[in-house]
């Protein structure tokens, strides 16, 4: 629980050091999509999900690394395509949605995020319960 609650205190504080020192949101699907769209900030926005991957990198050294996934890479590619799409629909991600957005009061977050949240709990629940991923045999 102690890691659960610094890592989301360091998320915060990251989202709103970006705010200040930039005067725009940290969504990472927005990041992505400027730095490989936009010429301006391109450079900020490339150290930016630079700083993501070493800091992944770093955790995987200093703690115990994520195992790999059993799932086959087409089942993985279809639900990275799937998760791309809604957050271009749904303009923005978790991460601008969810942290940054909802600590603005911004309406258009606060129903995003709650759609996505209900969508993952529904899509956990069907997984689980009618088609048995994920459940210990």
């Amino acid at each position: 629980m102690l890691t659960g609650l610094l890592g989301g205190a360091l998320i915060g504080l990251a989202a709103a050091v970006y705010l200040i020192a930039t005067g725009r949101v940290a969504g990472v699907s927005g990041i992505l999509a400027g730095a490989l769209g936009e010429r301006a900030a391109r450079g900020e926005r490339i150290a930016f999900l630079a700083g993501l991957i070493g800091a992944g990198a770093i955790a995987a050294v200093i703690a115990k690394p994520a195992t790999a996934t059993p799932y086959a890479t087409p089942v993985l590619i279809a639900a990275g395509l799937l998760v791309g799409f809604g957050t271009r629909i749904g303009g923005g991600c978790t991460s601008g949605h969810g942290v940054c957005g909802v600590s603005r009061l911004s309406k258009a977050s606060l129903i995003a995020t709650v759609t996505f949240m209900l969508t993952g709990a529904a899509t956990v629940t069907i997984a689980t319960r009618v088609f048995g991923v994920g459940v210990a045999p």
